[in-house]
């Protein structure tokens, strides 16, 4: 008898009517990922749940993005989107060693050269803004009446703080991918590939950056060596920029957590994720240096 994923797949025209050998892959806490082998194709068919529009997530534009990174050179070609079904069909990058924290941290100038050659790949759909799904989120949880965390709201003037700093000397917009986990990265020896383009848009550099230290859990020597490799040279401010960027990234973050621990769609601690961004933005934001960064960043070059 079918499963519903049999249907699925089936519904694909390069995967229809052949013989399949399917294999659940690990990860992927908004979707549902299988590698799937047929005589023609090796390929990652990712399956997102319909609510995954609540995390401001628009499966049109991460397709096109996705295709737009292949050209780059850093990304799998797409082999199929289902529009509607929130379905899309990418290679497999085969013999890949998926990253974890260290492994980021263990290789941030070749974490900075692919992340550069993605940001001078083609233009992206869409722009990317944390502050704008920060928004987005929090009317998402008053809403739907979701427990948000203690003393977030408190908080708010800082991140104001933080937005008008950046604001005051805005950098050029690239393609960024935006949400560069550990396991976003693949090294196949020769190169570095970056998947799962989800939030990618037009956005800063130095947010790829920031956010990128921030969710391998690196610290801010880490960041100066990822700054300096990717602009060439030490720069305190684009590394002070970048900092900041990782700050606003955890707070934005938290709240993508507490909606993912509101819908309950998956079995995952989503609530106890997000604390520990909120703990880090907090630890940031109230950190006796805060200011002085908010001035580096203010006054620009």
């Amino acid at each position: 008898m079918a499963t519903d994923l049999d249907r699925q797949l089936d519904g694909i025209p390069a995967l229809a009517g052949q013989d399949r050998e399917i294999t659940a892959l690990p990860g992927g806490l908004t979707n549902r990922n299988y590698r799937v082998r047929t005589a023609a194709h090796d390929v990652v068919v990712r399956i997102s749940p319909a609510s995954s529009g609540l995390l401001a997530i628009d499966r049109d534009q991460e397709m096109r993005n996705t295709r737009a990174a292949a050209r780059a050179g850093v990304g799998p070609g797409v082999v199929d989107h289902r529009r509607g079904e929130g379905i899309l069909v990418v290679e497999f990058i085969p013999d890949a060693l998926t990253y974890d924290d260290a492994l980021v941290g263990a290789n941030l100038p070749r974490v900075a050269a692919a992340v550069r050659t993605l940001h001078a790949g083609p233009e992206f759909v869409g722009r990317f803004d944390m502050f704008a799904i920060q928004r987005r989120y929090e009317a998402v949880m008053r809403e739907h009446g979701w427990r948000m965390p203690e003393g977030y709201a408190a908080l708010a003037p800082l991140a104001a703080r933080m937005a008008a700093a950046l604001g005051a000397h805005p950098e050029p917009l690239v393609p960024c991918h935006n949400d560069l986990l550990a396991a976003n990265f693949l090294d196949t020896g020769d190169r570095i590939w970056i998947i799962d383009y989800e939030y990618s848009g037009m956005n800063e550099a130095s947010f790829e950056l920031g956010n990128l230290i921030q969710e391998a859990h690196l610290g801010p020597d880490d960041l100066t060596e990822l700054v300096s490799a990717y602009v060439g040279r030490e720069d305190p401010v684009a590394t002070a920029r970048a900092a900041v960027w990782g700050i606003v990234s955890a707070y934005a973050w938290t709240l993508w957590g507490t909606i993912q621990a509101g819908l309950g769609d998956i079995d995952y601690d989503f609530w106890s994720w997000a604390m520990d961004k909120f703990e880090r933005a907090r630890a940031a934001m109230t950190a006796p240096g805060f200011g002085r960064l908010l001035d580096t960043v203010g006054e620009g070059r």
